[in-house]
């Protein structure tokens, strides 16, 4: 699903240029739920922002779903972004006078699909919002939000769920709600990565990448991960 090799990322700087990753060598399998950690300066943003084909590598190969997407042009590029990858972020990115059903299916209006109503509330629906489809981002809550953010994620049947620390603005009752959900999702078949500095989020994952230095320090699988599939009710 995801194949990083050699992948390195540089960037000018007024008396020569900067190093952030060196040299990454990652695979991530279909079905995988990864945790990607590090302390402050250790090349995650960096990482994030090249799995998400928001920034290309200055040297190395990035395959996605079977894609060389390094030898894309900017426009292949972002059309692959927007069909293989939902993106979750720790501030949800909601329009806030936009309501939930509006909200998730911005990415079905961005590829001119018009029959959007069924699919939308499908996805809502998937993730415990049901009841909430005409609500306000102002009208729901820390948790609630993120959820709408996560169908979004999912309207195009993306390969891979990239969230950027997506419980970083939840209190820890959300927290949970929120991983037991990416779990859910999990074990349907989704493939996520989770970029995050907490350990009980990791704890959720099926893996656990450490970064440090913009090299990978270790990579070790979780067996005993927390979390269930049980379907999350509003």
């Amino acid at each position: 699903m995801i194949r990083l090799e050699g992948i390195t990322r540089s960037f000018p700087m007024a008396d020569g240029q900067v190093t952030i990753l060196h040299g990454i060598d990652l695979h991530v399998g279909p079905g995988e739920m990864v945790a990607i950690m590090g302390p402050s300066g250790s090349g995650k943003s960096t990482l994030m922002n090249i799995l998400g084909c928001l920034d290309a590598p200055s040297e190395g190969r990035y395959l996605l779903d079977g894609t060389d997407v390094t030898k894309l042009s900017k426009r292949q590029l972002a059309k692959a972004r927007g069909q293989k990858i939902g993106f979750v972020f720790q501030s949800f990115n909601l329009i806030p006078r936009t309501n939930a059903m509006r909200n998730v299916e911005l990415p079905l209006v961005y590829n001119g699909i018009r029959r959007r109503t069924a699919k939308t509330r499908e996805a809502l629906e998937r993730v415990g919002l049901g009841s909430r489809l005409k609500h306000l981002p102002s009208e729901l809550s820390g948790g609630q939000k993120q959820r709408v953010a996560i169908a979004r994620a999912l309207i195009n049947d993306p390969a891979i769920i990239l969230a950027d620390e997506p419980t970083g603005a939840l209190d820890a009752k959300s927290t949970k709600e929120i991983m037991e959900l990416f779990t859910e999702l999990n074990a349907a078949g989704a493939t996520i990565v989770i970029i995050t500095h907490e350990d009980d989020v990791a704890e959720y994952c099926t893996r656990r990448i450490w970064l440090r230095d913009g090299q990978i320090r270790g990579d070790d699988k979780i067996t005993d991960r927390r979390g269930g599939a049980e379907r999350i009710s509003a």
